[in-house]
């Protein structure tokens, strides 16, 4: 690990990044090089400057934070994540840390507890504060969808049959089968209108 871990801070509240930026100031081994105020700057900031670790808030504009860590999991695989956020839904978390994220921390977690998290992860470990675990437990987040199932349960939304579907995705009734079948898997749904209505309540379909 290097002597200095140089972070970078996203977040959409100016006020956050400046209580984050003075709370590292007095840690000797970090150096704040940059911050971003949306998922889409923080990508682009991480490119630019090339930090040891990034500070990721979860709801941001133009790129959520799970989104980001995404991209940068796949442009800098170097460059560790920590997820810092007041959100109280596991799915957003999960997504987030599925994505490539080292650490995940809630706001309200103390100084000390957020310094040792940016020190782990810079040296390579994984941190996963004691309060998002309860809360993964408790509200276990639904699998991520890839883009075609999402495709697939967007038209069972419309009440698409499986031979609708497949005609309007130019795909086989085959494939729209095992992707209904592997949907409801995911969600935990009996049944297609039990898939719709869980993909609903946790934000998975746009109306």
């Amino acid at each position: 690990m290097k002597n200095t871990i140089r972070v970078l801070i996203a977040d959409d509240h100016t006020i956050v990044r400046i209580g984050l930026r003075t709370l590292l100031a007095a840690e000797k081994d970090i150096e704040v090089v940059g911050e971003a105020k949306n998922g889409e700057m923080a990508v682009n900031e991480a490119l630019r400057l090339l930090p040891d670790v990034v500070i990721m808030d979860l709801m941001m504009p133009k790129m959520d934070g799970a989104e980001a860590t995404a991209a940068l999991h796949e442009k800098l695989p170097e460059t560790k994540v920590i997820i810092l956020t007041t959100f109280g839904s596991s799915d957003g978390i999960a997504h987030a840390i599925e994505s490539g994220a080292s650490g995940a921390l809630m706001k309200t977690a103390d100084d000390a507890a957020l310094i040792s998290t940016i020190r782990s992860v810079a040296s390579g470990k994984t941190v996963i504060s004691p309060d998002i675990k309860r809360l993964l437990a408790d509200d276990p987040p639904i699998p991520v969808l890839t883009s075609r199932q999402t495709e697939v349960l967007q038209s069972m939304m419309r009440g698409l049959t499986n031979r609708d579907i497949a005609k309007q995705l130019g795909i086989r009734q085959d494939g729209v089968n095992e992707h209904v079948a592997a949907i409801l898997a995911k969600i935990g749904a009996a049944n297609r209108t039990e898939a719709v209505a869980i993909a609903l309540r946790k934000h998975l379909l746009k109306l």
